[in-house]
C-alpha cells in the first residue's frame, strides 16, 4: 500500500446493477494508493454487482445520498453497468452530488454506462468524452464531443469505455488526484 493519496476521499456513486469490475477495481486501486473510498447509494446495506449480464458480488454501501456531502470528497467515480447507469441517472440526489463535484472542479471519473448520470445532470456540454459506444449519441445530444479512446481527460472529467480500460482509467485518476493533493 502506498500513501500517495493519504487524506484523499473519493465517492463512488452506484446502485444495484453496477458493473462489478468498474466499481471494485477503482475502489481497490484508490485504497491501495492511500485514499479513503466511500460507496454511496440510494439505500443502506449492500448493492448488487454484475459481471456483464451475470450476477456478481454485492458491495457494502458506506453512505446514502441523503447523508453524503459532495464537499467532503476530492473526486467522484461513476461506474457503469446498464442497469446501474439507467437507474442512477433518475435519482435527483445523485444528479445534485455529481453537479456539486463538477462545480467545484474536482475530478469526475466516469466509465462505460456511468456517463448517463452526468448527461442527465446536464454537465457534459463542451467536454470531450468517451464511453461504451452505445452512449455516444446521448453524449453528443447533450453537447459533448465523443471519441473512441481508452481514456480521455478533459478539464476535470476522466472517462473510459469499458472494463478493459480500467488500468489506464485508474492510472489517470490516481495521477490526477496525486497532483491535486500535492497542490493542497
Amino acid at each position: 500500500m502506498s500513501d500517495t493519496l493519504q487524506g484523499c476521499k473519493v465517492a463512488v456513486l452506484a446502485v444495484d446493477g453496477f458493473e462489478q469490475a468498474e466499481l471494485v477495481e477503482p475502489q481497490r486501486a484508490l485504497a491501495g494508493a492511500g485514499a479513503t473510498v466511500h460507496v454511496i447509494s440510494a439505500k443502506p446495506g449492500k448493492i448488487q454487482g454484475f459481471k456483464h449480464v451475470d450476477k456478481g458480488d454485492s458491495v457494502a454501501v458506506d453512505k446514502t445520498f441523503d447523508n453524503a456531502k459532495p464537499d467532503e470528497y476530492d473526486a467522484v467515480v461513476l461506474p457503469g453497468g446498464v442497469v446501474n447507469g439507467d437507474a442512477i441517472r433518475l435519482i435527483p440526489q445523485a444528479q445534485a452530488f455529481v453537479k456539486a463535484v463538477d462545480a467545484a472542479k474536482k475530478p469526475v471519473a466516469v466509465i462505460c454506462h456511468g456517463g448517463w448520470l452526468p448527461v442527465s445532470a446536464g454537465i457534459v456540454k463542451g467536454h470531450t468524452m468517451t464511453s461504451w459506444p452505445s452512449l455516444q449519441d446521448d453524449l453528443r445530444n447533450a453537447g459533448a464531443t465523443w471519441v473512441d479512446k481508452e481514456v480521455v481527460e478533459d478539464g476535470n472529467f476522466i472517462t473510459s469505455r469499458k472494463p478493459d480500460d480500467l488500468p489506464a482509467f485508474n492510472k489517470a485518476l490516481i495521477a490526477r488526484l496525486s497532483q491535486q493533493h500535492q497542490r493542497a
